[in-house]
């Protein structure tokens, strides 16, 4: 298997055509194995955005992975535009998959940017067809079962991050983007974060690609030093006040060190995940069981992500975020993630309709974008009441609950699902192969 000190030529002639060796559990805990693409090779053409009725909802838009290419056309002004130019909030799409051009309907209909995520590449990677071609051709050059993964990843990012570029060059670098994780086996690594992460920037080498990293301890020294290189960066798998504050202050202390005159170019989000507070929550309340405790089911996460934006404002304001603006610096904008509802018995737009304001970014999968589309309000909401969101927020404390426990326990619970998916895809990609008898076992 190819290491990182290898990946320095990026001539796609380089590439080994050693015969294809399957994946083992030795393999480098850290992103490696691909070749850097010297442009974008892929011809766009239209495609056919699948509509899908699974809710009910006049008009809905639905992405669903196709078999092969498609044909598109135009939607309509949607509410996604007004909420981007009414109160400053870019509704980005939680999902990718081939081809991407059935994203131009979404990008028609006021999508601005797209995010991605293990669990997102498992799913589309394992039910599609679409991949087959290049991976049949990535393991008969010589690459094993990881590096073809992360060479079909590029591929999808590189695709996606062409048709959002209009908006990033329209914004001045402000929106547009898309965004690809580093391995989630790295949740624990610093080094080898920060390794990955310049690696995936280089051979993604878009303008407008967010390299994910985690929000783990160990992970906050490396978003420092990935921005101080002039790297922008999504932190995702954000559950807590006092891990976001960390964050932000990893976002500031990178730019200060950056040496650089000029800060425009290094832009970042922090992924603050908001349905899974409740998922969790709900059941601690539910095992207190006083009238009170059952109240609050489903108001936890809102009433915390309302106060993530009052840090926001706290923290990108003063002398000190004054000196960088300065430099060019953009602030780090609050970015809403886990939107899709997991109780049935909760409104369909909980975790979009409240949490809208400006210099943030709501990123939905297709059940919370369909619904948005479909009946969701447009106005300003995220801090229309500042003194529930703390009122419930305390009330919470005092029944037991500790936003700390929270927090951690849904961090590991979301580092080890990514992980999961990612292990999985890989288990499924070699049985891809097999099946394409690829490899003699």
């Amino acid at each position: 298997m190819a290491t990182i000190s290898k990946l320095t030529n990026p001539n796609p002639a380089a590439v080994s055509s050693s015969s294809f060796k399957p994946r083992s559990s030795s393999l480098p805990k850290s992103f490696i194995g691909f070749q850097s693409r010297t442009g974008f090779c892929s011809k766009l053409a239209s495609s056919q955005l699948t509509l899908r009725n699974d809710h009910a909802l006049r008009g809905s838009l639905l992405v669903k992975c196709s078999q092969s290419s498609g044909n598109g056309s135009a939607a309509k002004r949607t509410t996604l535009h007004d909420l981007y130019e009414k109160e400053g909030q870019s509704p980005w799409y939680d999902n990718l998959c081939r081809p991407v051009t059935d994203l131009i309907p979404l990008i028609a209909s006021g999508v601005r940017g797209v995010t991605s995520n293990p669990a997102i590449f498992q799913k589309a990677i394992s039910s599609s067809n679409a991949y087959n071609d290049q991976f049949r051709e990535l393991v008969q050059s010589g690459k094993d079962i990881e590096a073809a993964y992360w060479e079909l990843v590029v591929k999808d990012i590189q695709d996606a991050c062409k048709l959002f570029e209009p908006i990033y060059d329209e914004t001045d670098g402000g929106d547009g983007y898309v965004s690809v994780e580093v391995s989630p086996r790295l949740a624990d690594d610093t080094k080898g974060t920060v390794e990955a992460a310049k690696l995936l920037h280089k051979v993604v080498n878009r303008p407008n690609v967010y390299i994910k990293i985690p929000a783990t301890a160990p992970c906050i020294p490396s978003i420092k030093e990935v921005i101080s290189q002039g790297i922008s960066v999504n932190v995702t798998l954000i559950f807590s006040l006092a891990r976001y504050e960390a964050v932000i202050d990893a976002y500031l202390d990178g730019l200060e060190a950056s040496g650089l005159s000029d800060l425009s170019r290094v832009t970042s989000v922090a992924s603050f995940f908001v349905s899974r507070v409740d998922t969790l929550i709900d059941k601690m309340l539910e095992k207190i069981g006083t009238p009170e405790a059952l109240d609050l089911r489903g108001k936890a996460a809102v009433a915390q992500a309302a106060l993530a934006y009052q840090l926001y404002q706290k923290k990108f304001s003063g002398p000190r975020w004054e000196a960088l603006v300065k430099k060019g610096a953009k602030k780090q904008r609050l970015l809403w993630a886990s939107t899709s509802v997991k109780n049935p018995a909760y409104l369909d737009t909980l975790y979009v309709a409240p949490l809208i304001g400006p210099d943030t970014v709501s990123t939905m999968p297709d059940q919370a974008l369909q619904a948005f589309i479909d009946h969701g309000a447009v106005s300003r909401t995220i801090d229309s009441n500042v003194s529930e969101a703390e009122g419930i927020y305390s009330a919470l404390e005092k029944l037991g609950i500790d936003w700390t426990d929270v927090g951690n326990q849904l961090e590991v619970e979301g580092v080890d699902a990514f992980k999961k998916s990612f292990e999985s895809l890989l288990d499924t990609l070699q049985e891809k192969a097999n099946s394409l008898k690829l490899v003699s076992l």
